[in-house]
This record gives C-alpha cells, sequence and structure tokens, in this order.
C-alpha cells in the first residue's frame, strides 16, 4: 500500500508541476499589440505637436438625414475616407445645443464612423422632431477645442440627392 501511495503522490506532483507552470507563463506572456494602423495618431499627441487637422470636404456634399443610417448613402466610396487628415483614433462631435458624441476607429476615424455615432443618437427621432435633420458639415475650430469638431446642420438637403432616387424608382417600376 505504501508504493501505491508513493507513486500516486510522484504521478500527483508530475501533474501538478505541468499545471502549473503553463499558467505562469500565461501571466508573464505580453499583451497583445494595439491593433491601430500606422500614421493614425491619438488626437492629444497632435494638439501637443501642434499638427492642424484637415476635415474631409465630401461631408458638406453628403446632405444625409441623421435619423437615417448612413447605409442608406449611395456614395460608399466617401463612407470610407478619413475623417480627418492626418487620420485619428478618437475625435469628439460637438453639437451647438450641447451634445457631444465620440466616433472611434484604432485605424482612423473614417467618414463612416463618424455618421454611425451621430446616427445612434438620432436614430429614434421622427423627421418632425428635429429642428435641423440634415448634416452640413464638421468645423475643426482649433481655439475652442484642438480635439473635438463642432457639427453643423441645415433644414433640408439639395433636391439633387432625393430626384436621384426617386428616378430609380420610377425606372424599375417600369
Amino acid at each position: 500500500m505504501s508504493a501505491e501511495t508513493s507513486d500516486l503522490t510522484k504521478v500527483d506532483s508530475a501533474v501538478s508541476g505541468l499545471s502549473s507552470s503553463p499558467t505562469e507563463e500565461k501571466k508573464i506572456g505580453h499583451r497583445r499589440a494595439s491593433s491601430s494602423a500606422a500614421g493614425v495618431y491619438n488626437i492629444n499627441d497632435l494638439e501637443k505637436e501642434g499638427k492642424e487637422l484637415q476635415i474631409a470636404k465630401e461631408t458638406q456634399k453628403l446632405n444625409w438625414k441623421l435619423n437615417t443610417s448612413p447605409a442608406t448613402l449611395d456614395d460608399k466610396e466617401t463612407l470610407k475616407k478619413f475623417l480627418t487628415t492626418p487620420p485619428v483614433k478618437k475625435i469628439d462631435l460637438h453639437f451647438p445645443l450641447g451634445l457631444e458624441v465620440t466616433a472611434r476607429n484604432l485605424k482612423g476615424v473614417t467618414i463612416k464612423d463618424a455618421l454611425d455615432a451621430i446616427h445612434k443618437q438620432f436614430k429614434k427621432k421622427a423627421d418632425d422632431e428635429l429642428e435641423l435633420p440634415v448634416l452640413a458639415g464638421f468645423e475643426w475650430d482649433k481655439e475652442e477645442s484642438w480635439t473635438r469638431l463642432v457639427v453643423h446642420q441645415k433644414k433640408e438637403g439639395a433636391p439633387s440627392g432625393a430626384g436621384k432616387k426617386k428616378n430609380k424608382k420610377d425606372t424599375f417600376d417600369d
């Protein structure tokens, strides 16, 4: 009986020795590197360096309603473009009435990321609840705040965008 117990203790100690070392290695193992892309900056670093932001001009031509999904926009290529140059990981979008939303993307905030962040706030609102339902564009005012963009809105979008959609529907009906 004593031989059996000594064999068991050897087996137990071997097993416990094996199981404890991998857990120690896992604890020591290095953290996964950030999945941010090269050339994408932290907005606070840009402020320290004094680098100025340029906003994509395409945002002014979108005529996008804040309570509709950005996926409904026809120009899919515009949505893939970076919102700012140089690209940033996150940026605050400030509305004149005080609302502030944050657009984030470790590979660089795109126009779609900004529109998604805005849409999340307004998707439950009806058209008549919004005083200015259409995006007019963004403005970067470094004197006011380096780390945020001011969102400009307007009453109505350009009629050309709505006209195109009607024409497309008419062609499908024929």
